[in-house]
């Protein structure tokens, strides 16, 4: 048996010798590299964490003591400490979350994959700890530099330092990047205590200090401010957390677990909020993933272990991302007034090739998706037309900003959506099914949804050319397939599919909405081997809805909408709502995602179970025809005076 092997649960963990703590380190990186080789997954941030995580176990009583990761893709070494060691299908249908889960295990408290939001969690727990009486019970949250850049921890952080009492421990874990490196003015200060000549003997005296350190009351108020006093001495002033009236450790060597559990222990008895500062490495112990300028590996697809290099996946071609990047670049280099914003995504939105060739007109704002759509506002209120990047789930977390500053204000900034509809691997935080939806209400805003590469390239452009208004394209995650071609255009609609064209009757108007273009064009190919006719439009731009849509549906006998988002409120509810108010009596049928929070699992998993195929719709619209047609014969029955027949 193994050394990891034995370590079934933090109870175990506390018993093992401190010695023994270095190999069991080393195995579980072993573990990380050689299962994640394999399944792909969040890789450098877990290796970065090991001793940290060793030592929060050993410190603290978990669930007892709820111990919170933000965010949660850096809690893989929590899941082997917590009995989770299957990793032979993570991420996939059936087998381990890449986040906390909570239907895996009491030793996760949250979900959480949104950043920035884990101090506001700890405060609460904090808070019911007090109310409740639980006055041995510590919350221990850990927070990425990175995820420090949103605005929201700072707001819990306000919370936290009002009150003394609280037995909250926040740990910073400081590794200087988010995906890629961190960004902005919090970054530049912590940078001081990692990069400064003498981080060094400021680590010593870390430890120096932490050893000497009385465990409770009124004397390790004294030691902690003479050590921090010293600290300033020794390097650049660490003012940060003392100015909110927050006790302060650190720094302290992350990859030390000794010192780290020390820290801990102390922050714990102190009986107040703390912060300790751990300085470590994203993918520690790993040279391809250390060595990785990029992202470190912070979420690989499978690899080679000996090699670090990429295994070729099932799902190759060009990618949307990079259709997106290489039309960005083109059109800086025709308009000197476009400018590009990032939430702390340069690489995985796409976003780096346009730094790269215009780093005066790219911006990273950090984690920070509320200020990155009012700055935008601000920037197109200068003069500039700004395009910000970012994942379609975190556009969520900046709606009031695209309603109440960009919207308002008739500005034109442009937000490109990636990841948008089903993402599947990553859960339900991931998936970017909302976004149809929740724009629907915005005034004045337009909303492209391209089905494939030459339309992103044509409706990106669209996009930019709005100025009084803000504008949005979104687009799925992987490979975007060949071109559809449209066989004819009614007014800013494509024509993918006519019926009238291939002789059958007008049954039925086919809607499709971005990428399920091809879904849509196979089950209406289906259909007409069946003798229905099915016309098939892509709307292109779907808000607003172009009025050639209603009048090409008043030819048709029956509508249907096909959407990768959430059903309710979505295109197909905006559609039915034109119809209506064109008092159009007409059966409207919407296909898309069922509104609830979606396990992980594959896209295609997802699709297929939400009925997203073409062989099912294509089931489902043949029973809506039928339908009609059984109810047209029993009218004209009626009308002729004969028994109407069931």
């Amino acid at each position: 048996m193994t050394l990891l092997e034995s370590v079934r649960n933090p109870d175990e963990l506390k018993r093992l010798p401190a010695e023994r703590i270095p190999a069991l380190a080393a195995e579980i990186r072993e573990f990380l590299v050689s299962e994640v080789s394999r399944t792909g997954g969040h890789l450098g941030p877990n290796l970065g964490v090991v001793e940290l995580t060793i030592a929060l176990h050993r410190v603290f009583d978990s669930p007892r003591d709820p111990v919170l990761f933000d965010t949660g893709h850096q809690s893989y070494v929590h899941k082997m400490l917590t009995g989770r060691r299957d990793f032979s299908r993570l991420r996939s249908e059936g087998g381990l979350s890449g986040y906390p889960s909570r239907a895996e295990s009491e030793h996760d408290f949250i979900e959480n994959s949104h950043a920035s939001t884990v101090l506001s969690y700890a405060d609460g727990l904090a808070k019911a700890n007090e109310v409740r009486g639980r006055a041995e019970s510590t919350v221990a949250a850990v927070i990425g530099d990175g995820a420090l850049t949103g605005g929201m921890a700072w707001e819990a952080l306000n919370n936290i330092a009002e009150c003394k009492q609280r037995r909250l421990v926040i740990v910073v874990n400081d590794n200087g990047r988010s995906y890629s490196p961190t960004m902005g003015g919090l970054a530049d200060h912590l940078a001081t205590l990692r990069m400064t000549p003498g981080y060094e003997h400021a680590l010593e005296a870390a430890k120096t200090a932490l050893n000497r350190a009385p465990v409770v009351g009124q004397p390790i108020y004294d030691a902690l401010h003479g050590f921090k006093k010293g600290l300033k001495d020794a390097i650049q002033p660490q003012i940060m957390f003392e100015d909110l009236g927050l006790k302060y450790l650190g720094p302290i060597d992350g990859h030390d677990e000794a010192a780290v559990e020390k820290a801990l222990r102390r922050a714990r008895d102190y009986g107040g909020p703390v912060i300790v500062h751990c300085i470590t490495r994203k993918g520690k112990g790993y040279a391809p993933a250390e060595n990785h300028d990029e992202d470190q590996f912070h979420a690989p697809g499978a690899f080679d272990p000996e090699t670090g290099q990429a295994k070729s996946s099932p799902g190759g071609g060009v990618k949307w991302t990079k259709v997106f990047s290489e039309e960005m670049v083109r059109l800086g280099a025709e308009r000197e007034d476009l400018v590009a914003i990032t939430a702390a995504m340069l690489h995985p939105t796409g976003l780096a090739p346009f730094a790269e060739a215009y780093p005066d007109r790219t911006f990273d704002v950090g984690i920070a998706e509320q200020h990155a759509a009012t700055s935008a506002t601000g920037l197109a209120m200068g003069g500039v037309h700004p395009v910000v990047a970012v994942y379609a789930t975190f556009l969520n977390r900046a709606f009031d900003q695209v309603l109440m500053d960009a919207a308002l204000h008739r500005q034109g900034v442009t937000f490109c959506l990636d990841r948008a509809g089903i993402t599947g691997t990553d859960g339900a935080s991931h998936n970017g099914m909302w976004d149809l939806s929740i724009l629907q209400v915005v005034p004045g805003l337009r909303l492209a949804v391209p089905r494939d590469a030459q339309r992103l390239r044509e409706e990106l452009r669209e996009a930019v050319a709005v100025d009084d208004a803000p504008t949005v394209l979104r687009y799925p995650k992987g490979a975007v397939g060949e071109d559809i071609p449209a066989v004819d255009r009614i007014g800013g609609m494509d024509v993918l599919r006519s019926a009238a064209d291939a002789g059958h009757p007008k049954d039925l108007l086919l809607v499709a909405v971005g990428a399920m273009a091809r879904t849509c064009c196979e089950a209406a190919d289906r259909l007409a081997d069946e003798g229905i006719g099915a016309t098939v439009v892509d709307p292109r731009w779907v808000k607003p809805l172009d009025p050639a849509l209603v009048e090409e549906a008043a030819e048709h006998r029956a509508v249907a909408v096909v959407e990768d988002n959430g059903r309710v409120g979505a295109v197909g509810d905006a559609v039915a709502r034109a119809l209506r108010d064109a008092e159009l009596d007409m059966p409207v049928r919407t296909f898309g995602v069922e509104q609830e929070f979606l396990d992980h699992a594959s896209r295609e998993a997802v699709l297929e179970k939400m009925g997203l195929t073409p062989q099912v719709l294509a089931r489902r619209l043949m029973g809506t025809v039928s339908r009609l047609t059984d109810a047209g014969r029993s009218e004209r029955a009626l009308a002729d005076g004969e028994p109407a027949q069931n």
